[in-house]
């Protein structure tokens, strides 16, 4: 990797959305942090415990890109997701907002020179600061969704991450979607920020603009629909009337192709 992306509205986005958790976390008392959240596997307090055991991992990874040191391995995932699930769901939500606020102000307070020179290697890819902050904040944003939704169905994924996530997605499709049982190429059309793509369920591909097969069908809807979509989120639980317009594909169609994580 020969170019830096400017990591400096990835700081923000992943500060921003700390902050929109932390606002969350304080309205709520014990019975509060043992409400199931939208995941149905987990309470509110186990999805914070997630992204507390998260920042820890971050926090060990943003050592070795500073550092030139190896990242933590999958037996040091294991050992710190073993505390994490050994804590109380309050010792949980109070340890994760300070592992959280760990790890922003540590990102928040590099200087240049040690942005410049960031590397770190993840999942057979070397990436800079931005790159490993995209990765923090597609976990963080969504998962604080996942909370947020649970106390207030009207609830939404922050603009911020929306419009930096969004470009990402066609990228992510390895990872988030399977083979459609009835492969189909679809036109989506997206609002706020307003674009274009091809999704083809059997490929399992998104690709900006419109494609050159013909579709069997079309899907308009917002960006932050779209993303909840490719991140298993978008069940008609949580679509208000109108955000999703859906024509010769259904959404449990389009749910079986990104089942989430």
């Amino acid at each position: 990797m020969d170019s830096v992306t400017d990591p400096g509205p990835w700081v923000r986005a992943v500060r921003a959305s700390h902050d929109r958790l932390v606002g969350i976390v304080a309205s709520l008392d014990s019975a509060g942090l043992r409400k199931q959240s939208y995941d149905t596997d987990w309470s509110i307090a186990q999805v914070l415990s997630h992204l507390g055991s998260g920042a820890e991992i971050f926090q060990l990874n943003l050592h070795a890109g500073l550092t030139g040191g190896e990242p933590p391995s999958a037996d040091d995932f294991r050992a710190i997701w073993d505390v994490w699930n050994g804590r109380s769901p309050d010792d949980q939500a109070a340890e994760s907002i300070d592992a959280n606020e760990s790890l922003v102000t540590r990102v928040e307070a590099l200087s240049a020179e040690e942005i410049a020179a960031f590397r770190v290697p993840m999942f057979g890819m070397t990436m800079d600061l931005a790159g490993l902050l995209r990765m923090r904040l597609s976990e963080h944003a969504v998962h604080t969704w996942d909370v947020a939704v649970a106390l207030d169905p009207a609830a939404r994924v922050s603009h911020e991450a929306v419009e930096l996530l969004l470009p990402g997605l066609p990228q992510m499709m390895p990872w988030l979607g399977k083979k459609g049982a009835d492969p189909a190429v679809i036109a989506v059309t997206t609002t706020d920020p307003a674009g274009t793509y091809t999704l083809d369920t059997g490929g399992v591909t998104l690709t900006p603009g419109p494609g050159d097969a013909a579709t069997a069908g079309s899907l308009d809807l917002t960006a932050e629909a779209l993303l909840r979509l490719v991140y298993g989120r978008l069940d008609e639980s949580v679509v208000a009337p109108g955000e999703v317009r859906a024509s010769g594909v259904s959404l449990p169609g389009l749910r079986a192709v990104f089942p989430g994580f």
